[in-house]
């Protein structure tokens, strides 16, 4: 008879820790101690469970504390010693003084009546731990070292508040959503939510076939007009030498170059600002406005191009919002180029400073929410698609606008700016292409070189901006754009002073 082997032995248990999540309304609470560690465990308490009822008793309570338990009607103070009959009818207790003597007491009681208990900076005398929390709406994770180092928790944290997008609430609404309507058997029903699930699970490479059809039209489209502008520039304005007097002129180019870089990069982490940036700095080496305008126009087509699709590998895009601002965008750019070739420049000037008043106080409302320390609600945006036509139509019969009004208006309405910006990023690209394929084919391309100098700068920022979008934090994000909106409605209505 062979002997059998002995079974493995299992490994050590790091963390034996059984996490849960509690109700913690429904039960009574106690807290014992009312100084800066009492302030920090109420306020644990409270920002996770603010119905919860507790009791502190401390001798001596921080203003802080009091005015915490203020906006909290179920919080009771007593500024009064502990006595062992504040147990009675206790559910949980939380002991926070600076007496090791009368914790140990107050530990050794409520282990007598089985309560649970939290004694702070004393691992070993807890019987549950306070985790570190990430909260983004109906998705809360916990981050426990086992009493080991807190500080490591709270880093943890810090990194998964930054990392998460506020997004996420959003999608387990739609979720809910999605299985409540899906139909057939399990087996259907787990067939959908693979296909509804593939490209967040498994990247571009499982994308939805209205993505790749959506990809590839921008794709085309952007090489396509490249061929026809480079084509275009061969046959009429370019030579050889032509081409080597600009590279070799005094280094004019490579302004042209750098000007482009920035624009493109302000204008990728903000989601608007290429405009702008351009026509000052433009405008600040001696070149006309005539020039400058046309110039910017059709090199912003690039830059946007670029934008647009770095935003979309770097997961900044709402498809859903793209889709609805998408085709007025184009409409409303078109018949803005059309209305602004025939009728011509002097109409656009009476449109530019409504524009400016209205997004100056945009802007101004922009820059509060990002002091604010809370944020104002999310409202649903109504008409996007109006917004959208009205940005369009704006950005070529005015020359610039789609950015500050179409970005700070949904940021307006407490969408996150991430998404915002990147989705208004890639749409933009369209816009751009529509109206510069309108000027191009009716007045033909001049300054190209201003126009190569641009593109050259503004494509290679595009990546770098749209990379940065990701990891700027949101209250920043917010207050670039106010600021970025601000400059361009003073910059627009500087004219009328």
């Amino acid at each position: 008879m062979t002997p059998t082997s002995p079974p493995p032995a299992a490994p050590p248990a790091t963390n034996s820790l059984f996490p849960v999540f509690l109700k913690l309304e429904q039960f009574n609470v106690l807290l014992v101690g009312g100084g800066n560690v009492g302030l920090e465990k109420l306020s644990a308490i409270l920002r996770n469970s603010p119905a919860t009822a507790v009791t502190v008793v401390a001798p001596l309570i921080l203003p802080e504390l009091r005015a915490l338990a203020a906006r909290h009607p179920r919080v009771q103070l007593h500024a009064r010693l502990y006595a062992d009959d504040d147990l009675d009818d206790r559910d949980f207790v939380f002991v926070a003084t600076d007496d090791p003597a009368l914790n140990r007491h107050i530990k050794a009681t409520t282990a007598g009546r089985r309560i649970l208990t939290n004694v702070a900076d004393t691992p070993e005398e807890c019987d549950f731990y306070l985790s570190s929390v990430v909260q983004k709406g109906d998705l809360k994770v916990a981050i426990s070292t086992n009493g080991k180092s807190p500080t490591v928790g709270k880093r943890l944290r810090a990194v998964l508040e930054e990392t998460l997008p506020g997004e996420l609430h959003t999608l387990l609404q739609n979720m809910t959503v999605i299985r409540q309507r899906l139909k057939g058997d399990f087996g259907q029903k787990i067939k959908s939510l693979n296909a509804v699930t593939a490209e967040l699970a498994y990247g571009p490479a499982y994308e939805s076939p209205a993505t790749a059809y959506w990809r590839r039209i921008a794709t085309g489209a952007l090489v396509t007009f490249a061929l026809f502008i480079l084509v275009n520039i061969l046959s009429y304005y370019f030579t050889w030498q032509q081409a080597w007097d600009v590279f070799g002129n005094s280094g004019l180019f490579y302004k042209f170059v750098a000007v482009g870089f920035i624009a493109q990069l302000i204008d990728g982490m903000l989601g608007m600002g290429y405009g702008v940036v351009s026509a000052i700095s433009l405008m600040s080496l001696g070149l006309s406005p005539v020039s400058v305008s046309a110039s910017i126009h059709t090199a912003e087509m690039f830059a946007s191009g670029a934008s647009g699709y770095n935003h979309y590998r770097f997961g900044n895009v709402n498809k859903k919002l793209f889709r609805v601002l998408l085709l007025p965008g184009i409409a409303g750019s078109i018949s803005g180029a059309l209305l602004l070739t025939y009728f011509g420049e002097q109409y656009a000037g009476y449109i530019k400073p409504v524009l400016a008043v209205y997004l100056l106080i945009l802007g101004l409302r922009i820059v509060s929410k990002a002091i604010r320390k809370q944020q104002e609600k999310r409202r649903k945006v109504k008409h996007a698609g109006w917004l959208a036509g009205a940005g369009g139509f704006l950005d070529s019969f005015g020359g610039g606008g789609w950015g500050p009004l179409v970005t700070s208006t949904l940021i307006t309405n407490g969408r996150t700016p991430r998404f915002v910006i990147g989705t208004v990023s890639l749409v933009e690209f369209f816009v751009t292409f529509a109206s510069a394929l309108t000027f191009f084919s009716i007045l033909g391309i001049k300054h190209w070189q201003i126009v190569a100098g641009l593109i050259v700068g503004g494509v290679a920022a595009a990546p770098i901006a749209a990379k940065l979008a990701g990891r700027i934090p949101t209250r920043w994000m917010f207050l670039g754009v106010g600021l970025m909106v601000i400059v361009w409605s003073l910059w627009a209505l500087r004219k009328l002073f």
